[in-house]
Formats: C-alpha cells, sequence, structure tokens
C-alpha cells in the first residue's frame, strides 16, 4: 500500500475533525482562540515572537510594572521579627492558656505535648516612627529597621495549611493541592513579556549559611499548572551556566543554530497547524525564548559592571553568587531589563528547635540584602513601580515545642497568624495593618475582640492567602476575577473563587 495512503487511513476521528476546521472555519477559530484568551497561541502559529498580554489586560491603570517576591521558605517566627510581645516576659513557661488556643488545629509535632509553654522572644525590639503609630522591629533587623518608612506591614495574615507543603503550594498557586498555575505564571499569562529576550518570570534559589536541614522547594511552584507551558517560571542556576545548555556545543556557530531552529520551527509549525496542541507552540516559543537568552543571560548575570557603591550597599556576600544578596542584586538588574516576575527563594525558617542558634543566621544572610534592595530600586526611580513582597507560608507559635529555656526553644507551626510586608509598587509606606492578641496567636479587631476569619474569610483586619493574591494583581492593573483559564469544563482564577482586594493597603 502506499505509505502516503496508509497514513490518511491511520488518521484518527479527531484528527479528521480537527483538519475539518481549516479553510473557512479558521477565521472563526482565530476569532475564538483571541476572545477565549488564547491569542498567543494563534500569535505563534502565525510566526510571531513574544506574548503581549491578553486583550484587555491590564484591566485598569497598574501601579505596579513588576513584582519581586522574596520568599523566605519555612516560616519565620513573627514573634521574633515582627509581632512585638512585652507582656509575654512576665507569662515565661506558663501554659497557653486554652480561651486563647481555641482549640484550633495543631500540627502531629507538638500534639502530643502535655504542655504548651509560653516562650517570649528573646530579643530587643525598637519602635522605628512613622506616620501612625511606629512599626516594631527586632534587633535581628538592623538593616531593614532602617528602611521601615517604606514599608507596609501586614501582622493578620492567616491561612488555613498547617503544613509546609500545602502551605507552600497555597501561597504559591492559590491552592492547596499540586496542579495549578503559580502567580508568576498568571502573571506572565495575563500582562505578557516586557522583554523579548529575557523571560518573563525568573526564579532565583538563594544559598542558606546554616547547615540544618531545608525542605525542598519543587518546580511546580513556579510551573505553569494547566497554562501552556511558555507561562511556566525559568529557574537560573547559581553556579556553571545559569540555563543548562545554554552554550553551543563545539563545532556549532550562531548562524547554524539559527538555521537549525527555523528548520524546527517549520516543522513544528506544521504540526500547530494539523493538530493545534497548545503544547506544540509553547515548544516554539521555547526554543526561540533559549536562543535568545544565549545573548542576554550571561550580560544579566554580569555583575562585574556594578560599582563599588552598590556592592557595599548589599554587602560583601553579593560577590559571591547564589548568595541571597547576590539574587537579590540580581532582581534589581532584572527589574531594570522588563523582567516581569522574579521569585528569590531563601530557605532554612522551619526552627522547631535551636531557634536562638539559627535564626541569627537566617536574618544575617537577608536582613542587608532586603534593605540594600529597597533603597537600590529607591535610588535608580524604579520602586515606585515595583512592588516587592516578603514573607514565609505561616508563622510560628507562641508556645515551645520540646524543652523551654531562656537560652534556647523552637516553635511550631502557626497558620493563624503571621507577617509579610510589603513595599513599592502602590502600596502605603510606612504603616501597620493588622493586629494580634496578647500572645500572636489570634488576630483581633481593634478592640481586642479575637476575630475567626475561617467562618467568614473576608473580615476586616485579617488577610487571607486569597486577599494578599488579590491585592498583588490588582496592583498589576489585573481584576483577580477576570484573569480566567478555562480547563475540564470550568474557568480557573488564582484566588478560586474567594479573595478580595484590600484597599487599606494601598495608595
Amino acid at each position: 500500500m502506499d505509505p502516503l495512503r496508509e497514513a490518511e487511513l491511520m488518521m484518527t476521528r479527531r484528527q479528521l475533525f480537527g483538519r475539518a476546521t481549516l479553510g473557512v472555519g479558521t477565521a472563526a477559530l482565530s476569532r475564538l482562540l483571541t476572545v477565549g484568551g488564547l491569542g498567543s497561541l494563534a500569535s505563534l502559529a502565525m510566526g510571531e515572537q513574544g506574548h503581549h498580554g491578553l486583550p484587555g489586560m491590564p484591566s485598569f491603570a497598574p501601579k505596579a510594572k513588576r513584582v519581586i517576591y522574596l520568599f523566605m521558605s519555612g516560616g519565620p517566627s513573627q514573634l521574633d521579627l515582627w509581632d512585638y510581645k512585652p507582656k509575654l516576659n512576665d507569662l515565661y513557661n506558663t501554659d497557653l492558656p486554652d480561651h486563647i488556643r481555641r482549640g484550633q488545629r495543631i500540627t502531629t509535632m507538638t500534639s502530643g505535648q502535655t504542655r504548651f509553654p509560653i516562650a517570649p522572644s528573646a530579643y530587643k525590639f525598637k519602635k522605628y516612627d512613622n506616620q501612625a503609630d511606629g512599626v516594631w522591629v527586632s534587633e535581628l533587623l538592623p538593616h531593614t529597621a532602617s528602611v521601615v518608612n517604606e514599608l507596609c506591614v501586614v501582622r493578620s495574615m492567616w491561612t488555613e495549611a498547617i503544613n509546609h507543603d500545602p502551605a507552600t503550594t497555597f501561597l504559591q498557586t492559590g491552592s492547596p493541592l499540586p496542579g495549578r498555575p503559580s502567580m508568576g505564571s498568571w502573571v506572565s499569562y495575563g500582562l505578557g513579556s516586557m522583554n523579548e529576550n529575557l523571560p518573563t518570570y525568573v526564579v532565583l534559589h538563594s544559598k542558606v549559611s546554616s547547615n540544618k536541614p531545608n525542605q525542598a522547594v519543587y518546580p511546580r511552584l513556579w510551573g505553569s499548572g494547566f497554562l501552556p507551558g511558555e507561562y511556566q517560571g525559568v529557574s537560573l542556576r547559581s553556579s556553571g551556566d545559569p540555563v543548562l545548555y545554554l552554550k553551543d556545543p563545539d563545532g556549532m556557530d550562531r548562524s547554524t543554530r539559527r538555521a537549525m531552529l527555523d528548520d524546527v520551527a517549520a516543522l513544528n509549525h506544521h504540526e500547530l497547524g494539523a493538530f493545534g496542541d497548545p503544547e506544540i507552540a509553547a515548544r516554539i516559543s521555547q526554543y526561540e525564548l533559549a536562543y535568545r537568552l544565549q545573548a542576554s543571560v550571561p550580560d544579566l548575570m554580569d555583575l562585574s559592571k556594578e560599582t563599588a557603591e552598590t556592592f557595599d550597599l548589599y554587602g560583601k556576600e553579593a560577590h559571591e553568587p547564589g548568595t541571597f544578596a547576590a539574587n537579590c542584586l540580581l532582581a534589581r538588574r532584572m527589574v531594570q531589563r522588563g523582567v516581569r516576575f522574579i521569585q528569590v527563594f531563601h530557605r532554612g525558617w522551619d526552627l522547631h528547635s535551636n531557634l536562638t542558634g539559627d535564626l541569627p543566621s537566617q536574618t544575617k544572610d537577608v536582613d542587608q540584602a532586603c534593605a540594600a534592595l529597597i533603597k537600590d530600586l529607591k535610588r535608580t526611580g524604579l520602586l515606585d513601580e515595583t512592588l516587592v513582597v516578603w514573607g514565609g507560608e505561616f508563622g510560628r507559635t507562641v508556645y515551645s515545642q520540646g524543652p523551654l529555656s531562656h537560652e534556647n526553644y523552637g516553635r511550631d507551626h502557626h497558620p493563624r497568624a503571621f507577617t509579610v510586608w510589603m513595599a513599592g509598587g502602590g502600596v502605603k509606606p510606612g504603616m501597620v495593618y493588622g493586629q494580634t492578641d496578647d500572645f500572636g496567636y489570634n488576630i483581633v479587631d481593634k478592640d481586642g475582640a479575637i476575630l475567626d476569619p475561617s467562618v467568614d474569610q473576608f473580615t476586616p483586619g485579617a488577610v487571607h492567602v486569597h486577599d494578599l493574591q488579590a491585592t498583588i494583581l490588582n496592583q498589576l492593573g489585573i481584576d483577580h476575577t477576570k484573569l480566567t483559564y478555562r480547563y475540564q469544563g470550568r474557568d480557573f482564577r488564582l484566588t478560586d473563587v474567594h479573595g478580595n482586594v484590600v484597599h487599606d493597603l494601598i495608595k
């Protein structure tokens, strides 16, 4: 039998109907792709490079063009850094009252304890003046304290997840279950690229000074989920080539590489026209981006042209690739070049024991660099249009996990009340939002009454994970209820069916 005839006979039912849409139906299909938010696939099929966002996005004038998310993986202790509770000193080693714990869920790591001894912070706090009542900052964060008038400190964050993986996944993707697109992927999908020679969404991983074991951070945390693969984050390596196989192999020059990619692209476009598979479109886009990265990434990662003044600002660690300081400096370079969403991970904040031994090491890793990033963005005129977010997946308990002493203690996971801060990007500077009870255990209203946000997620004074996500998108000019993607018969979004913009936090 003629091989071509055999191929026609082997055509599947799906292929038959797919090809039948060509001709008169092509115009209608093109229109549907655009209206349905898949215009980037149509653009790629026509040979265009880059992605310029969805029609109608941004929804309104944005306050911020970019986001730098400094993620402290493991759950920083708000009680030792931001949420000052001086009355606890008089309650040292007494049991946390039942009317404060209120039968709330605790982890299996402390559920077997017969006591929940109160552990006051071992660190001194200082109040820094601002527009309102001042911001209390721990002695462990002296550099960050120097930029406190630029910060919007939110003490009343809360989440339902109590363990690391679901809590981190929830904060990054809007769902505690794996499989959803990450926040950066949603932003990339909605707003598109600002520089076709660099990824829209970049992820950086930071070295940790302490030798303690750290939780893993998984690629799905910056993955695109059910969105086309072109929207996933690009994870840059701190040693060797920032991207694997960035260099051409021996014997291949740029013209040969270009010719090869053109031939591969032609084959992929043919298949895309035949099957309409969005993964083929993503593959075309990623091949082209990889080619452009070969020229743009080495320049991006080269810090040799930064001034001595800049390195003094970030600290000597900025000279060492992969440190948090070096990554913060890279983040500033990226926003200058139009990278839309940058995520900097720093692990090691899960301090169940030896908190006084490990927490100073953690804060030393990040303190100067956080302050330097704010100052650097401000002096370069980028802070007003760049939203910086700092925080972890949950907080830590007021009671000690295991034995308690003045010299040392540990804290378990606490999702009911924790602290994040934001700066730039249209948020109100020099303010504190929300408050907790005298034990730092529950969110309370202005009169000190304990709030139960789990009954109604939108509780004034309490900020749920979905509220934070909605507010971040809002600053980028995105109505979080309108950034959707149809998958498996329903419209999905980052905030699921929840989330409210916290207007008290923004200008």
